[in-house]
C-alpha cells in the first residue's frame, strides 16, 4: 500500500508523554484501541522488542495502513469501534501491560474532504468514524427535529447560540456539503473570530454520529478489566466532555478506600508544550490521563 501525504504527516500527539507514563518494558504486550495510522505503537513497539501487540481502528483507511506498516510482524488489527473490540477481547480473557485510548480524530480524518470532517475544506456532510455505519452528519442535520438538534449542539458542542442555530439549520435545509452548514452557522456570529464559529457545531454532529461519549463512558470499565495487576492505562482526550468522563471513573476507582483499584498518575493531566504545540497544532487541546491498576 502507497502512503498518501496526510497519512505520511500525521504526528501522534503527546508521544514524550505516552511513553514515560506507559513506561514500556521489553515483552510487555500493549492493546491500542484507536490506533489510527500506528504513531504511538510504533514508539511502544520499539520498546518492548516487537513484543506482540493488538491494535483497533473502526475506521478501514486506516486499517489498510496498519496491515501494510505492521505486515509480518507480531501485530493483531482489530478492524472495529473501540467499545465492541474491548467487548471482545475481555470475553476472551485477553491482558494486557499497557492500553492506550487517543479519543480524537486523526489528521487524515480532518485532511480528506471526502470525510466531511472539515470545516474548511468543502465535502459531503459525513463525519462517520467507521464508513459501515449508516448514520451521517447530513442526516442528523436534516431530518433531526429542532429540539434535538439544539441538544446536541448545547451538550456535545457546548455551544451557547444552539437554539439560534438549530433554528438556521431548520430553515437552511436540504444542507448537503460542509460548506454549506459552516456557512448557515456563521451567518449566526457577527465580527472576526479567531476560531470558525461553526467549530463547536461541527464537534456536536460530530460526536453525536458517532457516539463518542457513550462508547468513551462504557469503555473504560472493560478496558480497567484487560489491564494485568501493574498495567497502565493512558486516554488522550480533546475536549472538557470526554475529559471529564475520565477524570471522573478515574477518581472512583482510585484513592485510599480499601477496595480502589487504581492509583492514578496524573493527578492533573499532562499537556503538550510550546514547541510541539508549534509542531503539531492538534496537540494544543490534548489532555493525556494515566492509571496504573493495582
Amino acid at each position: 500500500m502507497t502512503k498518501t501525504k496526510s497519512q505520511t504527516e500525521h504526528t501522534p500527539v503527546l508521544l514524550g508523554q505516552v511513553l514515560q507514563y506507559l513506561d514500556p518494558q521489553p515483552k510487555e504486550t500493549y492493546l491500542d484501541v484507536t490506533a489510527g495510522y500506528g504513531g504511538h505503537a510504533s514508539a511502544i513497539q520499539s520498546r518492548t522488542n516487537g513484543w506482540p501487540m493488538v491494535l483497533v481502528d473502526r475506521d478501514s483507511n486506516s486499517v489498510e495502513f496498519l496491515e501494510s506498516r505492521f505486515e509480518g510482524q507480531h501485530v493483531d488489527i482489530i478492524h472495529d469501534d473501540f467499545l465492541h473490540a474491548s467487548q471482545e477481547l475481555a470475553e476472551n480473557n485477553r491482558k494486557f501491560d499497557m492500553i492506550l485510548a487517543d479519543l480524537g480524530v486523526s489528521s487524515p480524518h480532518l485532511n480528506i474532504a471526502s470525510r466531511g470532517f472539515a470545516i474548511k475544506q468543502d465535502g459531503p456532510l459525513d463525519m462517520r468514524m467507521d464508513q459501515s455505519q449508516t448514520l451521517t452528519a447530513e442526516k442528523i442535520v436534516n431530518t433531526y427535529s429542532e429540539s434535538d438538534l439544539v441538544r446536541i449542539l448545547r451538550e456535545y458542542g457546548e455551544e451557547p447560540r444552539a437554539f439560534r442555530i438549530a433554528r438556521a439549520i431548520m430553515h437552511g435545509r436540504p444542507i448537503r456539503t460542509t460548506h454549506q452548514l459552516a456557512e448557515i452557522v456563521a451567518q449566526q456570529f457577527r465580527g472576526y473570530h479567531k476560531v470558525h464559529p461553526a467549530t463547536r457545531t461541527f464537534q456536536g454532529i460530530r460526536i453525536a454520529v458517532n457516539d463518542e461519549l457513550g462508547q468513551v463512558e462504557r469503555a473504560i470499565p472493560i478496558w480497567l478489566s484487560l489491564l494485568k495487576p501493574g498495567g497502565r492505562l493512558g486516554i488522550i482526550s480533546f475536549h472538557s466532555l470526554e475529559d471529564r468522563i475520565v477524570k471522573k471513573a478515574f477518581a472512583d476507582r482510585s484513592g485510599s478506600v480499601y477496595d480502589s483499584e487504581l492509583t492514578v498518575l496524573t493527578k492533573r493531566p499532562s499537556v503538550a508544550d510550546k514547541f510541539e504545540i508549534v509542531s503539531n497544532p492538534r496537540a494544543r487541546s490534548a489532555k493525556l490521563r494515566v492509571a496504573v491498576k493495582k
